[in-house]
């Protein structure tokens, strides 16, 4: 295995022709593998930019993008760095191509020159990881949109990259739809040592993840963990974004006087626990 970071932008610019100003401006950033990245920002921020550029799709107007060492912008490279870095778009509509789940599935290690009985072994143990293997037989148009989401998921998973790239994946979809696809999300994180790179602009999507970048005008505005980022609200709040409604009741309530709660309990269960402490504290101090 490769040392040293499976991702690495060098100082890296972006320009789209009909723009004047760049989607990225100057941005260096490392993601270490085997690492669980949420990448957050409002639309325009240059977090899908970002995603685009980590396999090659998009190429940097300036800067280096580096995968597993391989600059993105040598054409000789360009194979093996989509074979490492896979990548699940927005919309699965643009990304499933067969008229059968398990055919789609199959699609892209085919293309790879994986052998048939490999190919098949591949495809039911990324079904079965994402919870689709049910559903293998079936038409992907007759699918739900988080059951699609997934089969896209398992398309890239069934070419056993070292990296996964998630654009925006739970787009659209239900609550439901949601879980199924952060539920999967986490799985291959956590069983298949993956690293995970999630575009979002949910930020109860980025909780679970090992540390938040935060993206805004083009370049990286904030960036630890999800507990250091989010405790400061007001500088989350400088770009326009919110904070996990954990936190902003949290705020709210230390704004109000409530005491010095905590403002790093995201999850339900820790905001419970802190707003419980601080009403037995007040309680035993007025007796």
């Amino acid at each position: 295995m490769n040392s040293g970071p499976i991702l690495k932008l060098n100082h890296v610019k972006y320009f789209y022709e009909s723009e004047d100003r760049p989607a990225l401006d100057g941005v260096d950033l490392e993601i270490e593998r085997g690492s669980f990245v949420a990448v957050l920002g409002h639309n325009g921020s240059g977090k899908s930019t970002l995603a685009k550029l980590f396999n090659g799709i998009l190429l940097p107007t300036e800067g280096k993008v580096l995968v597993n060492g391989m600059d993105t912008s040598h054409e000789d490279d360009l194979l093996s760095v989509r074979r490492t870095v896979g990548m699940v778009f927005q919309n699965p509509d643009n990304q499933i191509v067969a008229s059968v789940v398990e055919d789609d599935v199959a699609f892209a290690p085919e293309n790879l020159g994986v052998e048939p009985w490999q190919i098949r072994r591949r495809v039911d143990a990324a079904l079965k990881s994402v919870g689709m293997y049910e559903y293998r037989l079936h038409a992907p148009p007759l699918l739900s949109g988080g059951q699609k989401k997934r089969v896209a998921i398992a398309g890239v998973l069934a070419m056993q990259p070292e990296c996964i790239v998630l654009d925006e994946p739970t787009a659209m979809l239900d609550p439901v739809g949601r879980r199924e696809v952060l539920k999967a999300v986490c799985m291959m994180r956590r069983e298949m040592g993956m690293t995970v790179v999630l575009i979002t602009h949910h930020m109860e999507e980025c909780i679970y993840a090992d540390r938040l970048v935060v993206m805004a005008n083009g370049k990286v505005h904030m960036d630890g963990t999800p507990k250091a980022v989010f405790s400061q609200v007001e500088k989350m709040r400088e770009t326009g974004l919110a904070v996990p409604e954990t936190v902003a009741l949290l705020y709210g309530l230390r704004q109000q006087g409530f005491g010095d709660l905590p403002l790093d309990a995201l999850t339900v269960d820790e905001c419970a626990d802190a707003v419980a402490r601080m009403l037995r504290r007040s309680y035993v101090s007025e007796r």
